[in-house]
């Protein structure tokens, strides 16, 4: 993705400026920034759920700025939320099937037909199986999504959002409040997300999986992006501990943002 002159106001406040930033292909890239950054809205901009005040931005070469949501899944990039979005009264399997794009069982006048579109949910059915397989929860496919716990919902919304098969992969905080029985498990798909050729643009805070899993970063600071590039080389930047720590530039950044030994305890 190739972004230029993206910026966002409310009220008085220009929540987003950015001039320009890339997000490379088939690589995962993490966004990060102090809180009041700007970096949830930028990320809103891009994944369709707001509107910029100015500002384009492509992927594969088609232009998505401005378009909703909800046409951008149908064009490959689809993304998940920090706080997720389950379908209470539908079953697992359910919640998956609907994930699927271009049924023609979703056609007003083609579902009076069901030959029309038999075999099309046949193979939706059998791909949403396999997701479920892959993601653990195929025990729980008759349950109704209401009852999954916490770290389950963030693995039905990630198969889900792979119903779509997408290209370009945004995931919202996908490690927050999530069980660590399951941390491993979500680092484990987002990995496999790069494995199987897609994009992947995620917002995270914790720094030490922000080192494990991402080729990129990309730092935001007061709307602005103030550095980007591989992360151990940005953590050593200038500017991102000054966006983190404001003057205090000679405290370790790893006091803030979660600094891990060997062993996996915080450094303090």
């Amino acid at each position: 993705m190739v972004a230029d002159n993206i910026s966002k106001s409310f009220g008085g406040n220009k929540a987003v400026d950015v001039e320009h930033v890339e997000i490379p292909r088939n690589a995962i890239t993490a966004l990060i920034g102090p809180n009041g950054a700007g970096k949830t809205t930028l990320f809103n901009l891009l994944s369709g759920f707001d509107t910029p005040d100015t500002g384009t931005w492509e992927f594969n070469g088609r232009g998505l700025a401005g378009i909703p949501a909800y046409k951008t899944a149908r064009m490959g990039q689809v993304r998940t939320f920090q706080l997720t979005k389950v379908l209470q009264r539908l079953t697992v399997l359910e919640s998956m099937k609907l994930g699927a794009t271009g049924q023609t069982g979703e056609r007003m006048l083609a579902s009076f037909f069901p030959f029309l579109w038999r075999s099309q949910e046949n193979q939706i059915e059998q791909r949403a199986l396999g997701l479920l397989e892959k993601f653990k929860l195929i025990a729980k496919k008759d349950d109704y999504s209401a009852a999954l716990s916490g770290g389950q919902r963030k693995l039905l919304e990630m198969a889900r959002a792979l119903m779509t098969e997408p290209e370009f992969v945004l995931l919202d905080e996908p490690m927050a409040g999530v069980n660590p029985a399951l941390v491993q498990s979500l680092l484990d798909h987002v990995l496999d997300l790069k494995k199987e050729g897609m994009t992947v643009l995620f917002v995270e805070h914790d720094m030490h999986m922000v080192r494990h899993i991402a080729d990129w970063v990309v730092v935001m600071a007061e709307g602005r992006v103030v550095a980007e590039g591989p992360p151990e080389e940005v953590m050593q930047d200038p500017a991102v501990i000054d966006a983190y720590l404001g003057s205090h530039l000679d405290q370790d950044i790893g006091v803030i943002t979660g600094r891990y030994d060997e062993e996996g305890n915080r450094v303090r």
